[in-house]
């Protein structure tokens, strides 16, 4: 593909040839954009280190040949290797606001930003809120979005991967958001102290083994413990509702995304009464429980 880059000479020129070349590859897209155009554009305008809402009369500019060869470079390793934008790029967005991320977490994509955005009304009271628990934060995108929603909350993030979480002390770092998001090394709850929380969020791994192995290559690239939650998707869900009560306020909520495994947890679960959530931008799996209907939850 190198070949082609002395023929290509504008912005515009490669973000037609990068989709046209994604669409040819027939590529999965899922980490940030749902079509080839938007993935090209994200992958040349980064790459040239351009806004995404420059001025149109910009994609006319020609390239110097250093940037041709690169923008080919990367062009390719998408296709050949199915290596998601984000990870080429090293930027990712969520909730309006850019994190670093590379393969050590999971690409950030959470339908969770939108009930972030809306400081999680009506559900709670905002003004109510003044400590936030995110448990399996990865990238911290979610810990760091709250931390924006409610600038007069402490947020505390959890991880059990030492590797996700060096990478979210970049992004806490990059937000300067070192007094409010405080990052914790632990196995869900099991390292944190004895707090209660007036929301707890969790975006938790809930793959089952079925769907593991037939996720599209893109996925491939993604740290499979991110991913992987048993037979049903449920392992790590199921922990979270058995402990969360110990660490909610009496008016507290609890958020978790289940994606696809919704329908196995309302199934092996019908006592207890999940609000499943509706998104504008589109998306769903997350359930909304109560402190007091966690108070009530059983799980074998």
């Amino acid at each position: 593909m190198t070949t082609h880059h002395a023929e290509l000479k504008t912005i515009r020129d490669f973000i037609r040839f990068a989709a046209s070349s994604f669409n040819q590859a027939e590529l999965y897209y899922g980490h940030g954009t749902d079509n080839a155009w938007d993935e090209a554009v994200a992958l040349v305008l980064h790459s040239l280190h351009l806004p995404h809402d420059i001025n149109p009369n910009v994609l006319d500019a020609h390239l110097i040949e250093t940037e041709r060869v690169q923008l080919c470079r990367l062009i390719q390793e998408r296709i050949e290797k199915r290596i998601p934008v984000p990870y080429l790029t090293h930027e990712a967005w969520f909730s309006g606001l850019s994190f670093y991320v590379d393969e050590r977490v999971l690409i950030p994509r959470s339908p969770l930003a939108e009930l972030i955005e809306r400081q999680f009304q009506p559900w709670i009271e905002p003004e109510q809120v003044n400590d936030i628990l995110d448990l399996c934060t990865g990238s911290a995108c979610i810990a760091i979005a709250c931390a924006h929603a409610f600038p007069e909350a402490q947020v505390d993030a959890s991880d059990i991967s030492s590797q996700a979480l060096a990478v979210a002390k970049i992004n806490v770092l990059r937000h300067h958001m070192e007094e409010q998001v405080q990052l914790y090394s632990s196995d869900l709850f099991s390292q944190l102290a004895k707090k209660k929380y007036d929301i707890i969020v969790s975006n938790p791994p809930y793959v089952s083994t079925d769907e593991m192995s037939a996720l599209p290559e893109e996925y491939r690239h993604e740290p499979a413990l991110g991913l992987e939650a048993g037979v049903f998707g449920l392992d790590i869900v199921k922990r979270i509702l058995q402990q969360a009560g110990d660490f909610l306020q009496p008016h507290g909520i609890l958020l978790i995304e289940v994606g696809n495994s919704e329908y196995a947890l309302a199934e092996q679960f019908p006592h207890i009464p999940f609000t499943w959530l509706e998104f504008e931008r589109g998306g769903g799996g997350v359930f909304l429980l109560t402190a007091e209907q966690v108070g009530g939850v059983v799980v074998e």
